[in-house]
């Protein structure tokens, strides 16, 4: 298969725009854990094995993957399942998978990938039927096992994430704007009685918790709720105190949010208020024209893709990057309701690091094979 592809069309440059993000984050995280040289050494170690592995699938004809999607989505309910039964407990929550050699993993990164390659897989083979209510049921259902078992561990921000992305590859394959217009109509006044419903903790499948973050945010000025909002007011300080230019990465001045240690999870969940405060204005903006490029860059490969599978898996990963990032950085600025979820290519953690670069790999290789321009 290498020799029918055409090289000229290897997107090098999503690959650079990916290893600037990654320096990026480097400089950022070696800052954040104060040259913790563990949780650096393990960065590293796992930017060179997502390159390796992007590349490597890049080489793979996604329709391959494709064809064994069933196998796929299997596996993915499966380890799911794995992980509520024999998972660790951190913070509350059983999402990783302790594994020999490797350390703890948590597998609801990698099952976003494998969501998007069944259902790319799927909304191709039933694209002129897909509007039949039996077809959308079952993809109802199919999607629904893996979000209720993500939802049970609990992680609700993974669960919006998978949400998210299965609604964008849905729009694209084309689904009726009778349906889209009749989900509207019913989620509107669901999402009301959803709010009114949280304040009695009549929610099931949320702890108390995650209840108090939503609800600090839907009333900021209700004391009850206000402790909710402390760790997204002190990431808001930490940004507006860069200013334009920063503090510095590295700087020890004890003005500093990070140095006082007023932020937690400031390796992960909030280090777009590391970047704001260390980096200022300037390195937040260049961190967000890194991220439009590359998922204008992804879109711009979904367009040239020559079937609708290609297209679903490039659309896939474009909504996996740009709402991933989003959701992390409206929680550090406050524009929504605390949920943990790591910043594409500069959060620490091995999990969405791989699971991201495989995505990318096969995005490479939707480009290595694009529609023929006659």
């Amino acid at each position: 298969m290498l020799f029918e592809y055409n090289f000229r069309n290897y997107n090098f440059r999503l690959l650079i725009e990916i290893f600037f993000l990654n320096i990026i984050g480097f400089l950022i995280l070696r800052s954040a854990s104060n040259m913790d040289a563990a949780l650096l050494n393990k960065q590293v170690m796992g930017i060179v094995v997502g390159f390796v592995l992007a590349i490597s699938l890049s080489l793979v004809d996604y329709h391959k993957l494709a064809n064994l999607s069933s196998l796929i989505y299997i596996g993915c309910v499966v380890i799911l399942a794995a992980v509520l039964l024999i998972g660790k407990l951190v913070g509350g929550a059983t999402r990783w998978i302790e594994l020999p050699g490797i350390g703890a993993i948590q597998p609801s990164e990698f099952v976003k990938i494998g969501l998007i390659i069944f259902f790319s897989w799927y909304f191709n083979k039933y694209q002129d039927r897909l509007n039949q209510p039996v077809i959308l049921g079952i993809s109802l259902v199919l999607f629904s096992i893996p979000v209720i078992l993500i939802l049970a561990e609990p992680s609700l921000s993974t669960s919006i994430i998978i949400v998210l992305i299965f609604l964008s590859m849905i729009f694209l394959a084309g689904l009726s704007y009778k349906w889209i217009g009749g989900g509207l109509a019913v989620l509107i006044p669901i999402g009301a009685l959803f709010v009114y419903l949280l304040q009695y903790e009549m929610i099931p499948f949320l702890k108390g918790y995650q209840a108090n973050r939503i609800l600090a945010f839907v009333f900021p000025s209700n004391p009850k709720y206000q402790d909710g909002n402390m760790q997204q007011d002190n990431s808001l300080i930490a940004i507006g105190s860069g200013q334009l230019t920063g503090k510095g990465l590295n700087n020890t001045t004890i003005a500093s949010v990070k140095n006082g240690n007023f932020l937690s999870q400031e390796q992960t969940d909030f280090i777009f208020a590391v970047i704001g405060e260390e980096l200022g204005f300037r390195g937040v903006m260049i961190v967000l024209i890194l991220y439009v490029i590359i998922i204008f860059e992804i879109i711009r490969l979904a367009a040239k893709a020559k079937d609708l599978t290609g297209r679903l898996i490039c659309t896939g990963m474009a909504a996996l990057i740009a709402f991933q990032s989003f959701i992390n950085i409206m929680v550090a600025t406050k524009m929504m309701p605390n949920t943990g979820q790591p910043l594409p290519f500069i959060s620490a953690g091995i999990s969405s690091l791989l699971s991201i670069y495989i995505g990318i790999g096969l995005v490479l290789n939707v480009g290595l094979q694009r529609k023929t321009v006659h």
